[in-house]
């Protein structure tokens, strides 16, 4: 591991996972399982092992996506990672693209993308959560995300770049749509995020007003197992619905 590399550190409590996610530094990670001189990480590899003060043994991992959404701090209700793949699935995103993507929030979606693509430009139209969101990406060792702060309905008539996806993940999008062929290569996708079926026609009537694109809107239910040794049936908790994805390509 390497200075100012973010390491995932793994332990259990009474066959409990705990997870904690630090900076390898000169600073000392303080925890209920004892303290941990992090500069010690410096001479380990993922999938060793480091030790507390106390004794509390710690798998050493590098953090991947999921981990950072499960520990990155939140302003707001983010996309799921499975709404999430399905923008990734739909849009063939690849390591060459160029990503536009609006209402940034917590960055979450930024840095999915960001993980894939070439580069991601997000803006966000609150100071607070841009911030927060910078400081996630940072968290998440992404040097490939720009973070600006504006509102993307003023914002959008001033980019000079092109892109090969665009993503909208705000209750504007449907002032967005009409300006965003002037941003898109040819062929290139545009991508909105909305939870209500209201929002999803506003969006579709945008879309058919500045046409013509090939679009689809799909909602991704996700219904988890519950396993136990009486049986598997499908979980009782939790809400499979989170929003519907409309997309349309150029």
């Amino acid at each position: 591991m390497e200075y100012g590399e973010m390491v995932l550190l793994r332990t259990f409590l009474k066959e409990r996972q705990r997870e904690f996610i630090v900076c390898v530094s000169e600073d000392v990670f303080h925890s209920d399982f004892g303290i941990i001189e992090l500069s010690e990480l410096v001479r380990l590899s993922p999938g060793d092992r480091i030790y507390s003060h106390k004794g509390q043994e710690f798998t050493v991992q590098k953090p991947r996506m999921p981990d950072m959404f499960r520990h990155a701090q939140r302003s707001g209700a983010p996309m799921m990672p499975k709404d999430i793949g399905m923008v990734v699935a739909y849009t063939g995103l690849c390591k060459n693209d160029m990503v536009l993507d609006a209402g940034t929030g917590s960055g979450i979606l930024s840095m999915y993308l960001g993980s894939i693509a070439k580069k991601v430009i997000t803006y966000e139209i609150k100071a607070n959560f841009a911030n927060l969101a910078r400081n996630n990406i940072s968290k998440a060792g992404l040097d490939n995300i720009e973070v600006r702060c504006g509102n993307i309905v003023e914002e959008i008539d001033k980019i000079e770049e092109k892109f090969d996806v665009v993503t909208l993940d705000t209750i504007s999008s449907p002032e967005v749509i009409p300006k965003v062929r002037r941003v898109l290569v040819p062929r290139g996708f545009v991508v909105t995020y909305s939870p209500f079926i209201e929002q999803t026609i506003a969006i579709r009537k945008a879309l058919d007003v500045s046409g013509p694109w090939d679009i689809m809107t799909i909602e991704c239910i996700e219904r988890p197992l519950s396993v136990s040794e009486r049986g598997t049936r499908p979980g009782t908790g939790g809400v499979g619905h989170t929003g519907y994805i409309t997309i349309a390509r150029i």
